[in-house]
């Protein structure tokens, strides 16, 4: 026991240790509050005012249970009763009421306060303001998200491009000697009738292949600079037909709109593609509304967007039906390839994830909005044409929309091409025409050809092992000056769709001899 002086002495430092400990309290940039066992605020420091908008004044000797919104109004009995027991609760993540009525995302630690015999007369509480942090959580979440799908997306476009690949080169020998039995066929009623049913099945494969390799972003383009709105006004008749009678279209196009550089063929294959997807989303009938508008983004607001869309002007295109929607789980999946929520022998599954691939393609982004019983909404974003694309587009070699019809010739004609069909089937069309051909199965042996064969045209597959096409124009330019090169492939290749010296597989026969006689009818030096 102390003796009073000693008492005495020692009161003067225990007020100097409250004062300073109410300072550190009320400095602290934490809320921190005391309560009764019944929830009754008894102190709040300036820290708590600032956080929860109520000063000092106006909540001590209320309760806290203000502070708690209503789905989480059981937390204050459970958190009173553990502390009764002298329990403590540690960073406990919940949600409270500010005076204007916000809500904010708080971690709150909780002790017992005693007194001098030990007894739990309060608590204590410390809380900090964590929805800036939460949000950011959800963010960086939401956009890893985003990067681990478009890997899966990756994954599957490299897949569909191979299989793509490969496959478009059997369409092409099957069209390529269907055709030839139709032309030879004494038979016209019979065998001249299952020919052009295989023409019209492999096509119908072919129009697969072309939606796998848009989807693996290998699909041939013809970009040029477009206006959105123009593009939109020219399909509203065939929209307006797609849809029926039972939906009306509305069109809402904004002025002043930025040329995108797309494919316009593309574009309006996707836009086709949503309409048709609205319409089955509205049985019913309903309302499509396609509107347009300009938008300016940031470098952020573009990555939250997607990964890949870059910042600047863009022409936005939205997409809204009156339908049934779409729930979370269904609409979170909508751009999977192969995912579809139709049945069994309506649809591939390819047409949203095609969609996908032609605006990405085109440097843009698109994203769904949608729920059940709320209609669906798709904003497409592309990028404004810029000078260079401009440029490009003006300058660009005639000849792309492709021959007018098949002309025969004389001329030798050396094909080169690791499909050993895709060979017989391409040689055969043009020694029909009067055409003499020479086979290689590789770029190796076309040069081989080359050395020892007089030969007026090349015709070359644009991916073949060991040596490719390209590789292959490039020797040919230096062992043959001037002699014309016509490229085909199934996929995109850069500086050559859209040129006149390209044609893509798989192809008729006829537009095989139109493209062969156009290369052989270009001026020297072209």
């Amino acid at each position: 026991m102390l003796a009073a002086n000693e008492r005495d002495a020692a009161a003067p430092g225990d007020r100097q240790l409250t004062s300073l400990l109410a300072a550190i309290v009320a400095s602290c940039a934490d809320a921190i509050f005391s309560v009764t066992l019944d929830g009754i605020v008894t102190s709040w420091n300036a820290a708590a005012a600032d956080m929860y908008g109520y000063t000092a004044a106006e909540i001590t000797g209320h309760s806290i249970a203000g502070l708690i919104p209503p789905g989480r109004a059981g937390e204050l009995p459970e958190i009173l009763d553990r502390l009764r027991r002298g329990e403590r609760v540690e960073h406990y993540e919940t949600q409270r009421v500010c005076h204007d009525g916000t809500v904010i995302d708080v971690s709150i630690s909780v002790s017992p306060t005693l007194d001098a015999a030990g007894q739990v007369t309060g608590a204590a509480t410390v809380a900090r303001d964590i929805t800036e942090r939460n949000r950011a959580t959800a963010q960086i979440r939401a956009y890893r998200d985003q990067i681990s799908r478009a890997e899966r997306m990756e994954t599957v476009g490299q897949l569909a491009g191979g299989v793509a690949h490969d496959f478009n080169n059997l369409l092409g020998a099957i069209i390529g000697f269907a055709n030839l039995i139709a032309q030879e066929t004494a038979d016209p009623a019979a065998v001249a009738e299952d020919a052009r049913e295989i023409i019209a099945t492999a096509h119908r494969a072919a129009q697969l292949t072309r939606d796998l390799l848009i989807l693996s972003r290998r699909a041939p383009t013809q970009p040029r600079a477009i206006s959105v709105n123009t593009l939109i006004s020219d399909i509203s008749a065939l929209l307006i037909a797609s849809l029926g009678q039972h939906v009306t279209l509305r069109l809402d196009l904004a002025d002043g709109l930025p040329d995108i550089y797309a494919d316009p063929g593309r574009i309006e294959q996707s836009l086709l593609s949503l309409a048709i997807n609205a319409r089955d989303a509205m049985p019913d009938g309903g309302e499509l509304t396609i509107a347009t508008a300009g938008a300016h983004l940031d470098g952020p607001a573009a990555r939250q967007i997607s990964p890949g869309l870059r910042s600047g002007h863009h022409a936005t295109i939205t997409v809204t039906d009156t339908g049934i929607g779409m729930s979370p789980d269904v609409a979170a999946r909508i751009f999977e390839p192969f995912f579809t929520t139709k049945e069994l022998g309506h649809g591939t599954g390819l047409g949203l994830s095609t969609v996908n691939g032609i605006i990405t393609q085109a440097g843009g982004a698109i994203t769904v909005r949608s729920g059940p019983g709320a209609g669906t909404t798709f904003h497409i974003l592309i990028p404004a044409a810029t000078a260079v694309t401009a440029a490009t587009t003006a300058t660009a070699v005639p000849g792309v929309a492709g021959p007018a019809g098949p002309r025969a010739g004389h001329e030798t004609v050396l094909i080169a091409d690791d499909e050993p069909a895709m060979l017989r089937a391409a040689s055969r069309i043009l020694r029909l025409s009067g055409y003499t051909t020479l086979q290689a199965g590789s770029a190796y042996a076309a040069m081989s050809l080359l050395t020892s064969n007089d030969v007026d045209l090349l015709v070359t597959d644009s991916l073949m092992p060991g040596m490719s096409g390209t590789d292959l124009a490039g020797h040919v330019a230096q062992l043959r000056p001037g002699l014309p090169i016509l490229h085909m492939s199934g996929y995109r290749q850069p500086g050559l769709a859209g040129q006149g010296n390209f044609i893509q597989k798989p192809f008729t026969g006829d537009a095989l001899l139109g493209k062969v006689r156009e290369m052989l009818d270009l001026p020297p030096g072209r």
